[in-house]
């Protein structure tokens, strides 16, 4: 499963990350990851690829307005970008763009759930979404730290159709969303495969978002090589009863995991 061809509606699918310096932050990411990138397209979009495989976006921020600090961004699969922002704004969401095109490849919109962390809804045409996940250097999972789980998993669930499952116990456990139906993930993974997403409860310093999960070959040594490319350790290296994870932010400040589970 890790290559992708399509996703169904409710699946995450995309993650991309608006820079003020999109030549710097592809640098960055190509030396740690091995990226290589298509583009710039419209709107000074590139494409990520590995294994001539489309894994993300970097993109320049509107030339007009101001920009909101860098970060990893989160996209869902929709049947309908305009549907879905009514469903939002029904749920007590926000949207913070209207849907508008991106052509060839989809429909766009953004929006908010009711503690204010973004996502994206992404309508696909000529893009699906990401074409290799699970593997090392790519998209793993998103994960939501919300300061209300309990609220998050409601407005999810009539958005999304996403119910929730517990995981783990103590500081490790985390909630899992899931797609009733949705095959997804690796046959081996110990959790569901009807899992497409993650989330906790935020630290009462926290701010309530959405970030992503980079599948790694080795979490020591990447954590050691962001530092050295000029990106910062956010969270050094630690485990939890499956994994072993990091937090790392890149030179702008975009914030992004590395996990990966040891042999």
């Amino acid at each position: 499963m890790s290559h992708r061809d399509d996703y169904e509606p409710g699946v995450p699918s995309w993650i991309d990350t608006i820079q003020p310096d999109p030549d710097a932050a592809m640098a960055f990411y190509g030396a740690l990851f091995g990226w290589e990138f298509a583009g710039p397209g419209p709107m000074g979009y590139s494409v990520a690829r590995l294994h001539g495989r489309d894994v993300a976006g970097i993109g320049s921020p509107p030339p007009a307005g101001s920009a909101p600090p860098p970060a990893w961004n989160t996209y869902v699969s929709v049947e309908s970008a305009d549907g879905i922002a009514e469903t939002v704004r029904s749920a007590g969401g926000a949207v913070l763009i209207e849907p508008f095109d991106v052509l060839p490849a989809g429909r766009l919109a953004v929006l908010a759930d009711p503690a204010g962390a973004a996502f994206g809804a992404w309508e696909p045409r000529q893009r699906a979404g990401a074409q290799l996940v699970n593997e090392p250097g790519a998209w793993a999972m998103s994960h939501l730290d919300s300061p209300d789980p309990d609220a998050a998993a409601a407005f999810y669930g009539a958005v999304f159709g996403w119910t929730t499952e517990a995981f783990g116990e103590g500081a490790g456990a985390v909630t899992m969303f899931r797609l009733p139906g949705y095959v997804g993930g690796e046959p081996h993974q110990p959790v569901s495969r009807e899992v497409v997403a993650t989330m906790s409860a935020m630290r009462e310093d926290g701010t309530p978002g959405w970030n992503v999960h980079f599948w790694d070959h080795d979490v020591d040594a990447t954590v050691a090589k962001a530092a050295e490319l000029g990106g910062s350790v956010v969270a050094a290296p630690f485990d939890t009863p499956l994994t072993r994870i990091a937090v790392l932010a890149d030179p702008h400040g975009a914030a992004f995991a590395i996990s990966n589970v040891p042999g």
